[in-house]
């Protein structure tokens, strides 16, 4: 499958202005960096493929259309699945999309 690109243009918008933003295809999707560092995709199973801290991962699973990422049947630490039904208006959108550019940015520049 290929990544949704109407999607891909709203987290294009919603990441607009960012410093140090690059864009580059990925897994089969659209993913967008900050300073070298994966922030979030455009997922080539649909919906986003979202960094998250680790430690944080746990409280966001608990929400609505919300997984841990599987790669190879092991779940990885500090990534997220987000369904597209949990990215229906642009706030929703921009929530997730705010959540993982603070991530990438907390890390150091590649």
């Amino acid at each position: 499958m290929v990544y949704d690109e109407t999607l891909a243009d709203r987290i294009r918008k919603a990441v607009h202005g960012e410093p140090g933003l690059t864009e580059k295809r990925m897994f089969g999707g659209l993913a967008f960096l900050v300073d070298g560092n994966l922030a979030v995709s455009a997922s080539s199973k649909g919906g986003l493929m979202l960094r998250t801290d680790p430690d944080q991962a746990e409280s966001l699973v608990n929400e609505p259309s919300v997984r841990r990422v599987e790669m190879r049947g092991r779940e990885m630490a500090g990534w997220l699945r987000i369904d597209a039904a949990a990215l229906g208006t642009d706030d929703a959108l921009r929530r997730w999309v705010s959540h993982g550019v603070a991530t990438a940015r907390s890390l150091p520049p590649k």
